[in-house]
């Protein structure tokens, strides 16, 4: 369990890493961006894009692996044979799982009425509209 927990705190930390590093380009203005595109074709994803798909693909993700957290308890109740610790550990599973859908379902909807009703998208955190990142200049 402790392994698990090191591997993960490191790949969080890489995770950092790279959004510090790789995703973090610098500022170079709009004038070098049209010239990106007019030689590319396209225009490349912002930083705001960037992590707007990564607020948007985290809670994507973390729904998935309730739902499949959740599907492991249902197999592993219906696979017990009937014996008690097993079927406690079922539960468990399931209870934890249901837990969590409820938790990323209520933090969804407290993000979207803080971004819609509360700031009336002026701030947005990247749920139902665009990520802002306020300009320094």
């Amino acid at each position: 369990m402790l392994d698990k927990l090191k591997k993960s705190f490191y790949f969080l930390k890489y995770l950092q890493f790279l959004v510090y590093f790789g995703l973090a380009a610098p500022a170079y203005g709009a004038v070098q961006n049209t010239a990106i595109k007019a030689n590319l074709g396209f225009a490349p994803p912002t930083l705001a894009t960037i992590l707007t798909f990564m607020v948007r693909a985290f809670f994507i993700i973390a729904g998935l692996a309730a739902l499949l957290y959740l599907l492991l308890g249902a197999l592993a109740w219906v696979t017990s044979g009937g014996n008690k610790e097993n079927v406690d550990k079922a539960r468990d599973k399931i209870t934890a799982a249901v837990l969590g859908l409820i938790i990323i379902v209520a933090v969804l909807a407290i993000i979207v009425t803080f971004e819609q009703i509360i700031f009336r998208q002026i701030i947005c955190l990247g749920i139902s509209c665009n990520l802002v990142i306020p300009a320094l200049l």
